[in-house]
């Protein structure tokens, strides 16, 4: 149904469909998305928590550790409630302008989030490569600076999206084959040229997520360099043990990123449901993994854990 009064004919609403194809599945395929939302959000408070209270973690690796978890809060609840809705309760309408604005924080937060890990190689780096100037380089003034950037970023890039279609007319048909708006998914139902969003949508994927690719991988090849040449081998395993939840955490974001991204554009020939449920694995499962790769491998985050559930003495 369209808006009378809106000349741009924008639909009043659009219907999510969820995971086409499995819909016999989706209530109970919907339990294990519950209990890793719940991991999600529960992880990621525990984790600001412990770096709010605990001032010795008030050094750049947890101030970045803390932006990933804001970033990973805001990305898993603008999708996993209503997802939740429509596999349990089959509340597949979604208002317009709620589309819109999932479409944002989902685009926005998955740039903040790519800006943060590209934040923390280069202090994995800096780290590593110059430990006795790290903490003259990368001041708490610096970190909040590189924070506020990657923030802006997102916003800056990603508001034209939503500005772009909500000035475009839309197709009799406003059925999204998937659980969440997300920008292509609403642009195939845009009854007009859309070559110069896909254009934009390009850019900024490359711009954003190919620019903190390309540091990341820089500062890993100068990590593994300065890793190499230690003289001991305690010292290279110590070195590489600092950077591996680094890497998982980064391969659990990019990975099904970088299919989701290529899937929607090119590739026609996999089926519909491989599609989707990869598109819910890239906005829920790093959420979910990071306060746990981080929580378990980081000494200290996981001794204040302890000592906060048990009453002990780390």
């Amino acid at each position: 149904m369209l808006n009378p009064q809106n000349s741009s004919s924008h639909p009043v609403s659009f219907i999510l469909l969820g995971i086409p194809g499995l819909e016999n599945s989706q209530f109970w395929i919907a339990f294990p998305f519950c209990a890793m939302y719940v991991v999600a959000v529960v992880g990621n408070i525990i984790l600001l928590h412990v770096i709010r209270t605990d001032h010795t973690l008030h050094e750049p690796m947890y101030l970045f550790l803390a932006m990933l978890a804001v970033s990973d809060l805001v990305l898993s609840s603008s999708t996993q409630p209503k997802m939740l809705a429509i596999f349990w309760f089959h509340a597949h309408e979604i208002e317009y302008h709620a589309c819109l604005t999932q479409v944002f924080f989902i685009h926005t937060f998955s740039s903040v989030e790519s800006g943060v890990l590209m934040a923390m190689a280069l202090d994995r780096y800096v780290a590593i490569c110059f430990p006795l100037r790290h903490s003259s380089i990368l001041t708490t003034s610096v970190v909040i600076k590189l924070g506020a950037a990657v923030l802006m970023r997102g916003l800056l890039w990603v508001s034209p999206f939503c500005f772009m279609v909500s000035r475009m007319p839309f197709c009799p048909s406003h059925v999204i084959p998937q659980a969440y708006c997300e920008h292509m998914a609403v642009l195939k139902l845009v009854c007009a040229d859309t070559r110069i969003n896909r254009g934009y949508g390009l850019f900024v994927a490359f711009s954003v997520g190919g620019f903190d690719m390309i540091v990341i991988g820089i500062s890993y090849m100068m990590i593994l360099k300065a890793v190499l040449q230690l003289p001991s081998g305690e010292a290279r395993l110590k070195a590489f043990g600092t950077c591996a939840s680094h890497i998982c955490v980064i391969l659990a974001l990019y990975i099904p990123a970088l299919f989701t991204f290529l899937t929607h554009r090119f590739g026609h020939h996999v089926p519909r449901a491989v599609h989707v449920m990869f598109a819910n694995v890239y906005l829920l499962v790093p959420p979910m993994l990071n306060p746990i790769i981080y929580g378990v491998r980081t000494k200290q985050i996981r001794d204040r854990v302890i000592q906060g559930c048990c009453g002990k003495e780390p």
